[in-house]
């Protein structure tokens, strides 16, 4: 008692830069000037001579994709993955580190979690958990640090019910809905960004990220790793990486000509583009305000990760899934994430029905919210009885069975599938990936009934298995065909096939595997500090620019100042794993173009906020602020028309088109230097250099190399090739050489300008990182007075006698 009375009032003494660390909806109202309102992408077409792609938003949450191309033609896709080197292959200790796991869904999604934290809790790291406010008794009950992100997943998930998928529907659409959601979503981002680096909101203990876990869904991940320079890891449950093997599980393939592989590739790649044209105005309107980040560009958006080869961790057993050839080392799949079995002992009644004949068949829903609760509960009855089985039904979130009475039938609430599915003989749910888990590892033949999401996919899978029958879309539920499948589900085949996915699945452990596959991918060594290796560094010591850098840790920077060997003004904030998010260039024409629909994009918003602005202040002259708000909305207006434009001239043109031009040979197949990146202006001399003298000695050498290497390949043929490739080298190495010597020495000024002074996000950080560096030295005298001084002056001596030996001269 006494030691949690000193850490909270260590807290307070400290926390005086965070005025409200609860994340009130309230606190995180988006910025009034955005468009709310925006309608979502119902529909992408793009033809040409090659290939026509139409994707269309389907009534069943799904995106109905047509990839037609010309009669015999090809479409490529990579043949191999880019090269990945596992940081941490020797899979060495980490520092102790805080860890931010951030989880947007249902109580499915965020149980899995619970598990993996225990685990990396037992690793040494302190672990908090970033989800809805409802999930709050769930999470610290479990014995988590809790932090809320805002959104109502019972409100989410009757959204989805209705508008499943990626897509909305018209009557959504015409509600107003979509406003609303789309604001959500951004209190979700803001939310997600203050669980980085705000304190604790029950006991104000500071906190700062030095490492982030997330689910896909949670979206502000990339982003919050972008701004913090931290490792970023992602898991999920439903496939989100491009393969060959399967299609993205929202993508419905109406029809191709592609072969079916290229099919699956692609539409992964469609399904985030339609995803990402909903919300990129959401994600750059909050990188702007709140991270103080560039926007991303659209085409740049739908493949972050696998541009940056984020690692990525699959939390489903590779015996029921094999993970897929094409997936490179930095994807690993790990197994199910199971949690310790709870402690359960059934009421009298689950306890004496369950006594009282066979075993019965489970049905339930889960966190899913019905529209008709009431015509649900009809078809389960109806064929539970022409079934002629007993069964338990689960209340669900959509009170399921409310009023109704049957001997044979048990209506439940809240009950541990790890305790009920041994004492059942099959299950029927929704498809949630912890529900068709638990079922699959208790042997118990499935049948899923999708609402949204990746359930379906895990229906499709079941039935591959055999461990039961195709899925039944909850639209499509009769009390024949669900009766059907509970048939199939009782037969020895479907028995035998769920027992055979038990007994491989009891081999896995999911959440050691997925704790090893977050350590083998952490850049440890850069992570540590110089001086404590136990310790992460979190500050860069760069006092002369003859010696490198030292890496420092609260603690070691703490002892150093204290001791008057350095001194804290030659400290800056130091980013383990800095991520740099740039625009994917192909080829000139459409890296110019792009550049210049986005030019007139920002243009025209700013010339409609102009005259919008003083209606605005009609509207608003009743309420006593109508001049003010005109007045902002119209200087608003006015700075982007006016700032756009010399970017665009001197930056952001001439760059699309000299990387345009140096990219593309990746088209045919030919790989491109990499000239570095542009930090500032003496690297965009740099790499400004390099490119114009590469690009002609490659044009040339190319000119001379690439039909010689064709035809040594493939005779005639391989030489008209190779001198094809030659000539196209003669235009684009020198072109981008040209055009980069004066696009690079703009970018690099332009960067260096930009990071004259901290922006407001790294203020922040710099300020969370004090406070919470406080509250560990706070800490530490704390511990001096329980373990005695000589712990306390040890700990000292051993970072002056390192940091000697690093000072003393080679």
């Amino acid at each position: 008692m006494a030691e949690e009375k000193r850490r909270k009032e260590g807290a307070q003494n400290v926390h005086s830069g965070f005025s409200n660390p609860v994340a009130r909806d309230d606190d995180l109202d988006p910025p009034p000037d955005n468009h709310w309102d925006e309608p979502p992408v119902y529909e992408l077409v793009e033809s040409g001579n090659r290939a026509s792609t139409t994707v269309v938003a389907q009534d069943d949450g799904r995106a109905a994709i047509s990839l037609l191309t010309a009669k015999g033609l090809s479409i490529p896709t990579p043949s191999q993955q880019k090269p990945y080197t596992i940081p941490n292959i020797s899979n060495s200790k980490s520092p102790r580190l805080n860890v931010v796991v951030q989880i947007v869904g249902s109580r499915g999604d965020v149980q899995p979690f619970l598990a993996l934290g225990r685990e990396l809790q037992s690793a040494g790291h302190r672990v908090r958990i970033a989800t809805h406010d409802v999930f709050r008794d769930f999470v610290t009950q479990a014995g988590f640090e809790f932090f809320p992100i805002g959104g109502d997943p019972s409100s989410l998930m009757a959204y989805m019910v209705k508008n499943p998928g990626i897509i909305p529907n018209f009557e959504t659409l015409m509600s107003g809905e979509i406003s609303k959601k789309r604001k959500i979503v951004y209190r979700m981002l803001e939310g997600c960004w203050r669980s980085c680096i705000e304190p604790d909101p029950e006991n104000n203990i500071p906190f700062v990220a030095e490492a982030i876990i997330a689910n896909p869904p949670s979206f502000a991940h990339v982003h919050c790793a972008q701004a913090l320079g931290v490792p970023l890891h992602l898991m999920f449950t439903m496939p989100w990486s491009p393969t060959r093997a399967f299609p993205h599980p929202l993508a419905n393939i109406v029809r191709t000509h592609a072969d079916p592989m290229t099919t699956n590739y692609l539409s992964y790649g469609l399904v985030e583009l339609m995803t990402w044209q909903g919300l990129a105005s959401v994600v750059n309107e909050w990188r702007r305000k709140s991270l103080s980040l560039d926007p991303v560009p659209i085409l740049t958006g739908p493949s972050i990760t696998e541009a940056l080869q984020i690692p990525f961790t699959y939390c489903w057993s590779p015996a029921f899934v094999p993970k897929p050839q094409d997936w490179g080392n930095h994807i690993d799949v790990c197994g199910f994430f199971f949690r310790e079995e709870p402690s359960y002992a059934p009421d009298d009644e689950l306890y004496y029905f369950l006594r009282s004949g066979p075993p019965p068949v489970y049905i339930g829903f889960g966190s899913i919210v019905m529209d008709d609760a009431e015509r649900m509960t009809a078809i389960l009855l109806a064929a539970v009885r022409a079934c002629g089985v007993r069964a338990i039904i689960s209340r669900g979130w959509s009170k399921l069975g409310n009023g109704q009475q049957d001997p044979n039938v048990l209506f439940l609430g809240d009950c541990p599938h790890e305790w009920l599915f041994k004492h059942v003989s099959c299950v029927v749910h929704h498809g949630g990936a912890g529900t068709t888990a638990c079922g699959l590892l208790n042997a118990r033949p499935t049948t899923i009934v999708p609402f949204f999401g990746d359930q379906a996919f895990w229906g499709q899978m079941i039935a591959a298995a055999r461990a039961g029958p195709s899925p039944i879309h909850h639209k499509s539920l009769n009390e024949n065909n669900l009766a059907e499948a509970i048939r199939y589900c009782l037969t020895p085949e479907a028995v035998n096939a769920a027992v055979k996915i038990s007994q491989k699945m009891k081999a896995d452990n999911g959440v050691r595997a997925a704790s090893c596959s977050f350590h083998s991918h952490l850049p440890v060594d850069t992570l540590r500090c110089d001086l404590l290796p136990d310790e992460p560094a979190v500050w860069l010591y760069a006092k002369s620019k003859k010696r490198k850098p030292l890496k420092l840790s609260d603690k070691a920077a703490f002892i150093l100042t204290e001791n008057k060997k350095i001194e804290a003004k030659h400290f800056k904030l130091y980013q383990p794993k800095p991520i740099t998010i740039e625009n994917q260039r192909w080829d000139p024409v459409s890296a110019g173009s792009s550049v210049l629909l986005g030019v007139l994009f920002d243009f025209t918003v700013g010339f409609s906020q102009v005259f919008t602005g003083p209606a605005r202040g009609f509207r608003s002259k009743e309420d006593g602020g109508g001049k003010k708000e005109a007045a902002v909305t119209f200087g608003n207006g006015f700075g982007k028309m006016v700032g756009v434009l010399p970017k665009a001239t001197l930056v952001d043109f001439p760059l699309a088109i000299t990387e345009g031009l140096h990219h593309l040979p990746r088209l045919y197949g030919d790989e491109v230097r990499n000239h570095g990146q542009v930090k500032d202006w003496k690297s965009g001399g740099v790499v400004a250099g390099k490119t114009f003298v590469y690009g002609f000695v490659d044009g040339l050498s190319g000119a001379v190399m690439q039909p010689y290497e064709g035809a040594k390949e493939g005779s005639w043929a391989g030489f008209g090739k190779g001198l094809g490739k030659g000539v196209m080298g003669l235009v684009t190495g020198p072109g981008a050489g040209m055009f980069g010597l004066f696009a690079y020495p703009f970018l690099g000024m332009y960067k260096s300008i930009s990071a004259s002074s901290l922006s407001p996000t790294e203020k922040k950080i710099l300020l969370a990182r004090q406070v919470y560096g406080s509250y560990m030295a706070r800490q530490r005298e704390y511990a001096a007075q329980d373990k005695g001084q000589e712990w306390y002056d040890a700990t000292q001596d051993l970072v002056l006698e390192a940091f000697e030996r690093r000072a003393k001269p080679d």
